[in-house]
């Protein structure tokens, strides 16, 4: 008998006889409200744009479709900057705090919608007076600092595309943003502030300038105050543009498909994807998406705590909020730095009632157990949110019910940096999804996600297949620059006229879907296909568990076999023992064959700034690569030494014979 996954075995148990009348009723009213939202998608999306966006040409055509490119309200115009802040003018957001800034050495600072919407005229004013516009390209390379959604929305408004390069990066890596964007304007600052370190971007910057050639401006914020060299003639302080800045002309007007920004994807090998995202459709998506799952209201004090330098960050830090009018909660560091309770002292001060983060956070803090989150008041909060992975019950219900107080409904959102903002979620702005714990839920109004087989063909319920959209949505991606080829083939090649997610998952027989993680990420023992996201699950459930992650490795009988490194947490000691009953739990949890063959225990594992395991490292270093690929985002290099010990001395073991948990 084939065994099922864990989120299968799950499912099965979340029967709807478990659901009350009023659940089943939402449920039954949601399922017709998505269907009707299929039946004539662009007659949908023409009603949302214009209820949502200021539209300075009004659109009479909602989609040009010539596959897979789309160009939706092509024949509008409108202003992103307009539409984020001019649009709040003379209503009673204007005085109101646009973000809460905090930096990790404890500078406050707050920024109204009025502020923000003078800086950014400002700004844009002495970068029109440099003689920059919509035929130039800027790459932004900042911290975590109101500078960077200010800089975004300058440069939205006077039409210029940007590249907000995630400030972790290397001077090689950033060197390579900038020539492939063709920058002649770099927007930076002198140093940001990491764990109580000093991050030179300056000297990145200038380092990167050097290799890459063509920027003739840098722009530098000052964020440390500390000493940087200056460049007679290309450089310039942030305060010195803005002191000479004539008075800002009106924004201009900008077609629906111009280009906004770029958001590079990074990957093991190949070359980092340049993923283009365009205006109209775009800010429409993310401004629907914000009022669904998110539900904002005038009272909400809403922390997304990503970073700017990914995609969740231009939704639902930048645009979506502002857009609705949110007041936001700005945080330039670790979430557990200096002290591990540093996400719930944040919660506390600013009283935070949308809280919005990555399961691997919430993982980490689970690991420092319970006392220290609850010697804070998280009263406030009302909503909470999870984004980058799935989260597996067991942590779904810890956030539910002691972050939560058992009062907060939680989405757990499925997207890409392609789709441009969330696709599968629960929709608390329409209070008609029941949450099931572990699973993303269903499709949001007006997208048609499917689960499919290796021939495209929709699977059963209860069926692993492969994630795809079968229709086009307003957030997606336009193309990857330079290379609608490449888009072509990655996107929308493997099943022709779906565009391929990459993602494996599961749906329940109510549709419900339950993800489980990178198709990439799949073991094959002894001819059977495992998920490395559903042995994670097992491990975490277990109460010495906070993190896990797993991969295969070649074995000469099985093929490959799985193996897990563990985070413990805080309290918890390893041991032979813990590491045998750890494989065991897994075993009998799943079965047998999802045993792994060892279980190490480790310090930490490879994260990126934003608190997301990167697997692919892991996968990498169990292959023995010289190169683990674009590292430059890595929060930590030292838990990359260890699993490069940890393998070499697997390799040697499994050389000599099949080896247990040790």
């Amino acid at each position: 008998m084939t065994e099922r996954s864990a989120p299968e075995r799950l499912a099965a148990e979340l029967r709807p006889e478990a659901w009350s009348v009023d659940e089943r009723q939402r449920f039954d009213a949601y399922r017709e409200l998505h269907r009707r939202s299929l039946a004539d998608g662009p007659a949908f999306w023409t009603d949302v744009a214009r209820d949502l966006v200021r539209w300075r040409t009004p659109f009479t055509r909602p989609l040009d479709w010539d596959p897979p490119f789309a160009r939706w309200f092509p024949d509008g115009t409108l202003n992103v900057a307009e539409n984020c802040l001019d649009r709040h003018r003379g209503t009673p957001t204007w005085d109101r705090p646009a973000y809460l800034w905090e930096g990790e050495d404890g500078q406050r600072r707050t920024v109204s919608y009025a502020a923000l919407a003078a800086t950014v005229d400002r700004l844009a004013a002495g970068l029109a007076a440099d003689g920059f516009g919509p035929d130039d390209v800027a790459a932004l390379f900042l911290p975590m600092v109101p500078e960077l959604p200010m800089a975004m929305l300058a440069l939205a408004r006077l039409g210029i595309p940007f590249s907000v390069v995630f400030s972790g990066f290397s001077g090689p890596a950033l060197a390579d943003r900038i020539r492939g964007l063709g920058a002649r304007l770099v927007i930076t600052a002198d140093a940001g502030i990491r764990r109580g370190r000093s991050v030179g971007l300056k000297r990145t910057t200038d380092a990167a300038i050097a290799a890459a050639g063509g920027v003739d401006r840098v722009v530098v914020v000052p964020r440390t105050g500390e000493s940087v060299p200056m460049v007679r003639g290309r450089d310039v302080t942030w305060d010195d543009l803005l002191a000479g800045a004539a008075p800002a002309p009106s924004p201009t007007a900008w077609p629906s498909d111009h280009l906004l920004f770029l958001l590079y994807s990074s990957g093991t090998t190949g070359a980092p994807k340049p993923i283009a995202h365009g205006t109209g459709g775009y800010l429409t998506y993310a401004a629907a998406t914000m009022r669904w799952v998110f539900d904002p209201r005038p009272s909400d004090v809403y922390w997304c705590a990503a970073d700017i330098g990914w995609v969740t960050g231009h939704s639902y830090i930048v645009f979506g909020p502002l857009l609705h009018g949110v007041t936001g909660v700005l945080y330039e560091g670790a979430l557990d730095h200096p002290a591990p309770d540093r996400m719930w002292s944040i919660a506390e001060r600013y009283r935070v009632s949308i809280l919005y983060t990555s399961p691997t956070a919430l993982r980490a803090q689970r690991r420092y157990g319970d006392e220290g989150l609850r010697g804070h008041d998280l009263s406030t909060l009302r909503l909470l949110g999870t984004v980058g992975e799935s989260i597996n019950p067991d942590v779904w219900r810890w956030y539910a019910d002691v972050v939560g107080g058992g009062r907060c409904p939680v989405v757990d959102t499925w997207w890409q940096t392609e789709t441009g903002g969330i696709v599968v979620s629960g929709a608390p702005g329409l209070d008609l999804v029941p949450p099931r714990p572990g699973s993303a839920t269903l499709p949001l109004p007006g997208l048609d996600v499917d689960v499919v087989d290796e021939h495209g063909a929709p699977t059963h319920p209860g069926t692993r297949g492969f994630v795809v959209i079968r229709r086009p949505w307003p957030g997606m991606l336009l193309t990857l620059r330079g290379d609608d080829e490449r888009f072509r083939a990655t996107y929308w090649g493997r099943f022709p006229g779906l565009y391929y997610a990459g993602d494996f998952a599961v749906r329940d027989d109510d549709g419900y879907l339950w993800f489980l993680g990178r198709a990439d990420e799949v073991l094959k023992v002894a001819g059977h296909r495992l998920g490395t996201i559903e042995i994670e699950d097992a491990l975490v459930h277990h109460p010495a568990v906070a993190e896990a992650a797993v991969c295969g490795v070649p074995d000469p009988i099985k093929g490959e076999v799985p193996v897990a490194f563990v985070v413990l947490r805080t309290g918890r000691s390893a041991s032979p023992a813990l590491a045998e009953e750890l494989a065991a739990a897994v075993g009998e949890r799943i079965g047998a064959i999802a045993r792994p063959a060892a279980v190490h225990f480790v310090r930490g594992l490879p994260k990126t700034r934003s608190g997301k395991i990167l697997r692919r490292v892991v996968r990498a270093a169990a292959e023995g690569r010289s190169s683990l690929g674009d590292t430059s985002t890595l929060e930590d290099e030292a838990p990359v030494d260890e699993l490069r010990e940890a393998f070499r001395r697997l390799r040697a073991d499994l050389g000599a014979g099949p080896t247990g948990p040790s």
